[in-house]
C-alpha cells in the first residue's frame, strides 16, 4: 500500500485465496436476473454493491441476490462523487443505501464501495461512523459501463487470475435498465474457462 493510500485509510484490493466478481450500480431488471442465472449455472459467489435508489425500486432482485447465497455491498444511495462531500454527508449517504438494502432483504451489509472510486481523507472515518469495516476496490477493471463488443471485454478480462477482485457493472447509476449484454456474454465465455483452470470464486 503507498503512502497515498495509508492517508486515506485502508482499502481491500485483493482477496488472499481465489478470486472475487464484483458488480455495481444494481440492480438491473434487464441484466441482474441474467446474470444471476449466469452465476448459478457456473456455481459462483459474487458481490454486489447496489445503490439505494435502485434497491428502493427493485427490493425484489435485491432479496434474489440474498437467497442464492451472494454478498450485498453498500455503493451509496445516489452514486455522488464523495470527493468533496463532508463526513456526515457521506455517511447520509450510506446510511440511506443501507436502511433500503436492510428494508428490501434484512441483511446488513459490511463493505461499501465509493462511487467512482473517489474518495478523500474523510471517506474512511466516515464510512466507519456509518457502521462499515471494509472498504472495497478493485484490481482488475472490466471497464464495461458503457456498450462495447463483447470481444472487447473478453480480451479485457484475459489479466484475471488467483488474488484478484474484478470490478464489473450490472446497472448503470444514470439510467436504471443499462445494456449490459457485452459483460454477460463475456463472463459466459469465460466462467467456465476459469472453474475449468483451477479458479475459485469468493465473496468479500
Amino acid at each position: 500500500m503507498n503512502l497515498r493510500e495509508q492517508l486515506l485509510g485502508p482499502t481491500l484490493r485483493n482477496v488472499p485465496r481465489g478470486c472475487a466478481l464484483t458488480f455495481d450500480d444494481g440492480p438491473n431488471p434487464e441484466v441482474t436476473p441474467h446474470l444471476l442465472s449466469l452465476l448459478e449455472k457456473h456455481q459462483v459467489s459474487a458481490t454486489f454493491f447496489v445503490l439505494g435508489k435502485y434497491v428502493r425500486t427493485y427490493p425484489d432482485l435485491v432479496r434474489e441476490i440474498a437467497a442464492r447465497n451472494h454478498q450485498i455491498g453498500n455503493h451509496t444511495d445516489t452514486h455522488p462523487s464523495l470527493l468533496f462531500f463532508s463526513r456526515q454527508r457521506i455517511a447520509d449517504e450510506l446510511r440511506r443505501c443501507e436502511d433500503a438494502i436492510h428494508s428490501a432483504s434484512g441483511r446488513h451489509s459490511s463493505c461499501v464501495r465509493p462511487p467512482f472510486g473517489f474518495r478523500g481523507p474523510q471517506f474512511h472515518g466516515a464510512a466507519r461512523m456509518a457502521g462499515f469495516s471494509c472498504t472495497a476496490m478493485w484490481s482488475v477493471n472490466g471497464r464495461d459501463w458503457k456498450p462495447q463488443p463483447a470481444s472487447s471485454m473478453t480480451r479485457r478480462l484475459k489479466k484475471v487470475t488467483e488474488h484478484d477482485i474484478v470490478l464489473l457493472h450490472d446497472g448503470d447509476h444514470r439510467t436504471s435498465k443499462a445494456d449490459r449484454s457485452h459483460m454477460l456474454q463475456a463472463l459466459g465465455f469465460w466462467l467456465p474457462r476459469w472453474r475449468d483452470s483451477g479458479l475459485t470464486f469468493v465473496t468479500l
